[in-house]
């Protein structure tokens, strides 16, 4: 029986998939495998040491603390793809309110309610007031060719768009997934001189932080707008805000408001709706679950933040797994102490991802306790598991 601590409310759609003869779930349980998590913030937290897996039900994971995770063999997933629509439909929408003062004139039209007989009138006369220019024919940079960036990409080249994106590590799936008319721009500062519009749609780490400042801004358009639903760090907030005093950018529209931002009359500041859908959080807790039960039941791993990517399809009765360090020999010396008991290995998968490293071994025999004591051992060893299918 695998045990399930949920920190968050977790969408029914995805708890209902774990098979109850195999699965308890609760918010309070004892010594769980795996955490299911949404926005709790688990820096603070005591994690068990039973916890095999946390899994986050959303793109972003800085809530867990991802480097203890990763120091005590626990495999961290997320869900990228689980809230793309929901996030691609906001980043359309805030192009549409970035480019057309539509805001300021609801808020307008609302004022003069009280007029009566007056109101056909003054719209007709106030509304030149809020003009702004069409989407067709400007060119829109996508930087970040993820699931997010490239749904906006398509959708925005399909609006009429000239769309130009840059990704330096744009994997093969969402190279497949982009559409022909999406031009690729070599550097940032090649994208950001030929844009109308910037959206930005990656993760926020030490590279990224402060991605966009007043020397890139230097780069752009006069008026141009920039839109960010990824994450508020990408944009240096002083400069951005110099830079829309100066008439430099035209707009900012962001989902991650400051006091700073939102005194700032050319800031549109929503307050984090990105994934605030119903289909977005059914969708990501059904991700999350499913990667769930395939590394409890198999070993094998898929959208994790801290471990490589790691799958062996066939199965047989025993398979070991086994977390470590990226360092030499590591293989070697959990062959030789297999082979030093005439354990028969059938199958073997090695991946690694930058420190750490995760190894599917399948065999013939049941390992004894002795063994995987002997393979704990090993200098790099983090964590050993294994699956018996009898």
């Amino acid at each position: 029986m695998f045990r399930i601590q949920t920190m968050n409310k977790i969408s029914p759609l995805g708890l209902e998939l774990f098979p109850r003869e195999r699965y308890e779930v609760a918010s309070e349980i004892p010594h769980p495998d795996a955490i299911l998590v949404r926005s709790a913030d688990m820096h603070q937290t005591e994690i068990p040491e039973s916890v095999k897996a946390v899994a986050r039900a959303g793109a972003g994971f800085n809530n867990i603390p991802v480097p203890l995770c990763s120091e005590r063999g626990i495999v961290v997933f997320n869900t990228p793809g689980g809230n793309a629509n929901a996030v691609k439909e906001l980043a359309i929408t805030a192009l549409l309110i970035s480019s057309r003062n539509i805001l300021g004139g609801i808020k307008w039209a609302a004022s003069i309610a009280d007029r009566a007989d007056e109101v056909p009138e003054l719209v007709e006369k106030g509304k030149s007031a809020f003009e702004g220019p069409e989407l067709k024919g400007k060119v829109l940079g996508v930087v970040g060719l993820g699931a997010v960036g490239v749904m906006v990409a398509n959708d925005a080249a399909a609006l009429g768009m000239e769309v130009i994106g840059h990704d330096p590590y744009i994997s093969v799936d969402a190279a497949w997934n982009l559409s022909r008319q999406v031009v690729r721009a070599d550097t940032l500062e090649g994208l950001l001189a030929k844009s109308d519009y910037v959206t930005l749609h990656l993760p926020l780490n030490n590279a990224t932080k402060g991605l966009l400042d007043a020397e890139k801004f230097r780069f752009m358009k006069k008026g141009a707008r920039i839109v960010n639903l990824a994450r508020g760090g990408l944009v240096n907030e002083a400069d951005i805000i110099a830079a829309l005093s100066s008439e430099k950018l035209s707009c900012y529209v962001t989902d991650f408001p400051s006091a700073e931002l939102l005194a700032c009359p050319r800031v549109i500041a929503i307050p984090h709706l990105g994934a605030s859908t119903p289909e977005a959080e059914d969708n990501c807790a059904i991700m999350a679950v499913r990667q769930i039960i395939d590394f409890l039941e198999t070993g094998a791993i898929r959208n994790s933040v801290n471990y490589p990517r790691c799958r062996l399809e066939q199965q047989p009765a025993y398979r070991l797994l086994v977390a470590n360090r990226n360092i030499p020999n590591m293989v070697g010396q959990i062959t030789t102490i297999l082979a030093g008991v005439n354990i028969n290995i059938a199958e073997l998968i090695n991946q690694h991802q930058e420190d750490y490293a995760y190894n599917i071994i399948d065999t013939e025999q049941k390992i004894p306790d002795s063994v995987l004591e002997q393979l704990r051992a090993i200098p790099g060893v983090i964590r050993v598991r294994t699956i018996t299918q009898e």
